[in-house]
């Protein structure tokens, strides 16, 4: 139930970026027309200020749509990570619009300043406008203005997480009334007791090993007293929030599907890997050539590592520069030269020893089979920038769980072969999140959170995240 101080802040949000869209295009004149600015390029357009509110305004439009597009004006409230990629994604979206615009009607616009410092400055204002929403926000949360009062049921792991999460973070909105351990004949009077108190707004059932009949007890306690029921999802029905309904001889029936990623979808995301890969390949040739030179220079062996991999259509070979000395390297290219037994066996006594990851993937740290310049690409990540080839082909996609050698995937449990029901990808969910400091049933948990909500924005912030995540994990 979405409380009205909800509706306020969510609601005003519209009017207060549309203002400072326009200011934005406002700001990005003036500073065009400073005089420290003329006398580096001096003015040639013939717009006047007029001009610059009325194409703002119908920009503020624009952009307005765009936000609405990526989700900005949903009423649950987001990470502030996840908020800022947002804005700079729906901004740029905006701006795009007006760059495809600008060229077929070139006479209407003649400054590309203004158009880029805009859309830098309206990044720039919304980002600052929305925090200072959310600072206000937070403030009337601790106050407990705008509240969802909150009971909570069972007694479980699962249940204290949930708990020691509420209590540290109060801008999630939520005032924790009580705790009740075990559903008993007298929960429901209990709970009667506490609404006639408290006025409840929400009950949550945490532990999903309650019996149906108890939890349809609590159902029907809430659809009575208007308050709104929510539960943790055990396995099943996490594993059920994507279906399809088919039927057949006149019977409904239930198919559980894997992932939202199916018909059109799929095209999309194929058609999003053929274009960007492409471009990326163009774009990054020259680095790719200093690379390939620079590996070769340094040691023998071939400059493309071909690593066996693993997918839901069998096995195949990922491309990534070679970060190792060949003699190090496993793999069938390198059979004829080197003894594989004895490879292995040097492998596994540094995985035994250096191995930073827990379960069937290991991550050797300050791997001595690596070269000077293997050790740089292999930080930066730039050794994986021949995966581009691997999606351009198709048996790679840009975002996907990470694929894993045959040796690994026959150490998978059960629960884990999940990450295998789409196509393996060259960065992730798992990767922006902690990349290979995460632990392998951390990693299994946020790829099976995207097999089973993908969606092309997903995608989109998955991919706008990656540098950053690089960036960060070097700068460590």
């Amino acid at each position: 139930m979405i409380k009205k101080s909800e509706l306020f802040f969510t609601a005003i949000r519209v009017p207060v970026d549309y203002i400072l869209v326009v200011l934005a295009g406002i700001s990005a004149y003036l500073l065009r027309i400073d005089s420290s600015i003329i006398a580096i390029r001096p003015v040639i357009f013939k717009l006047n200020i007029n001009d610059i509110l009325l194409i703002s305004n119908v920009v503020g439009l624009v952009w307005l749509a765009c936000f609405t597009l990526f989700g900005l004006y949903h009423f649950r409230r987001i990470k502030v990570t996840k908020e800022i990629g947002k804005i700079i994604l729906g901004c740029s979206a905006g701006m795009s619009a007006v760059i495809v615009y600008m060229f077929f009607r070139r006479e209407l616009f003649d400054s590309r300043f203004i158009v880029l410092t805009g859309w830098a400055i309206s990044i720039l204002y919304i980002i600052v406008g929305r925090m200072i929403l959310r600072l206000i926000q937070n403030i009337t949360l601790r106050y407990g203005l705008g509240t969802h009062k909150l009971i909570i049921i069972g007694n479980n792991n699962e249940t204290q997480s949930i708990i020691e999460n509420i209590k540290n973070h109060r801008e999630y909105g939520y005032k924790l009334i009580t705790v009740i351990p075990t559903i008993t004949p007298d929960t429901i009077a209990e709970l009667k007791t506490l609404h006639q108190k408290n006025r409840i707004d929400e009950i949550l059932q945490a532990d999903s090993t309650i019996s149906r009949s108890h939890s349809i007890e609590l159902i029907n306690f809430c659809e009575e007293n208007n308050i709104v029921f929510k539960y943790s999802a055990g396995t099943f029905e996490a594993r059920t929030t994507n279906i399809d309904v088919h039927m057949i001889a006149g019977i409904p029936v239930v198919e559980m599907k894997k992932t939202k990623l199916d018909g059109w979808g799929r095209v999309a995301k194929r058609l999003l890997d053929f274009i960007v890969s492409l471009l990326l390949i163009v774009i990054l040739s020259p680095v790719l050539l200093i690379i390939a030179l620079a590996v070769r220079l340094e040691s023998r062996g071939p400059i493309i590592y071909k690593n066996e991999r693993v997918s839901k259509n069998g096995i195949f070979n990922v491309y990534k520069f070679r970060s190792m000395y060949g003699e190090y390297c496993v793999g069938k290219q390198f059979a004829k030269y080197y003894d594989q037994k004895k490879v292995l066996e040097f492998e596994q006594e540094l995985i035994s020893r250096q191995s930073k990851r827990q379960g069937p993937v290991y991550k050797v740290l300050d791997d001595p089979r690596r070269t000077i310049v293997g050790r740089f690409i292999e930080r930066t990540s730039l050794d994986e920038l021949p995966q581009l080839f691997n999606v351009f082909l198709g048996n790679m996609s840009l975002v996907g769980p990470r694929p894993h050698q045959p040796r690994e995937v026959e150490k998978y449990e059960p629960d884990h072969k999940r990450v295998l029901d789409i196509k393996p990808g060259v960065t992730g969910l798992a990767q922006i999140s902690g990349r290979s400091d995460l632990d392998f049933d951390e990693e299994v948990k946020l790829d099976t959170y995207y097999i089973e909500n993908w969606s092309m924005g997903l995608d989109l912030w998955i991919l706008f995240k990656t540098p950053f995540a690089v960036i960060w994990r070097k700068a460590k």
